[in-house]
């Protein structure tokens, strides 16, 4: 080893100026050290504050995330709500939780959702009314074939119950009207026939009285041309007849008797005359009796005018169903058909329903 290097051989002054470097050297060191000490605490705490940010941002999104299932939950809930019991509140406010979903995938099948029971309501409202006009005019074909176009419609498992139900209501209406519409049938038929038969039982009783009136006024007038002849006869034996009773030129001239028969006029039916002419002629010797029985004719009678009936079904006390028919059966036909059709009834749940046939 060097001899100058080793600080023991060096002079005074050497050591001076050796011990100021060294104190020199150990100050630099020393400062050094200090600095990269601090160096390492500042980047330290910067790592410190980034993962505090760090952290405070990834709880940020937790809670947002955690916000958003919450927002997309209770849409969810209000909509499954809304869809059993589709009132304009319930469908309101599941449309208003719908605007807090941020997620725009969520949102929009949110958003057709809400729509799709909206489209519902309307379709359930339109079946609704249909069956009841059907209901208030159960004759009207076209009304019927309207509610079951409507009710077809109802394609939602939601709307199963009301769907069920509308088809019932529909059948019951249907099934009254066809009854009330037999029942019209056959008792206009009835009705008919009845009307057939009086008008055959009227023509065969003014047959029978015509035949009745005009066989009487036949014996009648031979009776009177029998009785007529009679008297003829009886005039011409006793004052009638040739008698020679002079021989001398003497001549007596017979007298001539004529009795002429009585006319009897009887009353004829149905426009029908009846004649019988019955003529008898006696010759007794020179005398002559001629009896004319005269004619019998009826009188010719005109039909009366023809009696009409009016059907009619009051509500409350006014008419309100009313119609003119040219037999009491097709009245009455008409007013049972009425009283019995779905729209009278239903009104006489609330109404007070009266009735009745009258002439006109």
């Amino acid at each position: 080893m060097n001899k100058n290097l080793n600080p023991l051989n060096w002079k005074r002054s050497q050591q001076v100026v050796g011990g100021a470097i060294a104190i020199l050297l150990v100050g630099a060191v020393t400062t050094g050290v200090a600095v990269h000490a601090n160096q390492k605490a500042e980047e330290k705490k910067i790592e410190q504050l980034s993962k505090e940010k760090v952290k405070k941002a990834e709880a940020r999104a937790e809670k947002a995330k955690q916000l958003e299932k919450s927002n997309e939950a209770d849409s969810k809930k209000l909509l499954d709500i809304a869809e059993k019991t589709p009132t304009d509140k319930n469908i309101k406010l599941a449309e208003d939780s719908i605007l807090k979903v941020k997620n725009i995938e969520v949102k929009k099948a949110f958003d057709n959702q809400a729509v799709g029971i909206k489209n519902r309501v309307k379709l359930e409202n339109e079946a609704k009314t249909a069956v009841s006009n059907y209901q208030k005019d159960a004759m009207n074909q076209n009304k019927y074939k309207t509610a079951q176009q409507a009710i077809s419609k109802l394609t939602s498992p939601y709307s199963k119950g009301l769907k069920d139900s509308l088809n019932k209501q529909l059948a019951t209406s249907k099934k009254q009207a066809d009854d009330a519409t037999k029942a019209q049938q056959t008792k206009s038929a009835s009705d008919s026939k009845e009307k057939t038969d009086d008008t055959n039982k009227q023509q065969s009783g003014s047959t029978e009285a015509t035949n009745g009136n005009s066989n009487n006024a036949n014996v009648a007038s031979n009776t009177q041309s029998t009785a007529n002849n009679d008297v003829a006869s009886g005039s011409n034996s006793c004052g009638g007849g040739s008698q020679n009773n002079y021989s001398q030129g003497g001549s007596n001239t017979s007298q001539n008797n004529t009795n002429s028969g009585s006319s009897n006029q009887g009353q004829g039916n149905s426009g029908q005359n009846n004649s019988n002419y019955n003529t008898n002629t006696n010759t007794g010797g020179n005398g002559s009796n001629t009896n004319n029985n005269g004619s019998n004719g009826g009188n010719n009678n005109n039909n009366q005018p023809q009696t009409r009936y009016v059907g009619w079904v009051s509500v409350d006390g006014v008419r309100r169903y009313s119609q003119t028919f040219n037999t009491l059966g097709e009245a009455q036909s008409y007013v049972d058909a009425t009283v019995n059709s779905a729209e009278v009834i239903n009104l006489g749940f609330e109404h007070s329903i009266r009735y009745g046939v009258e002439p006109v």
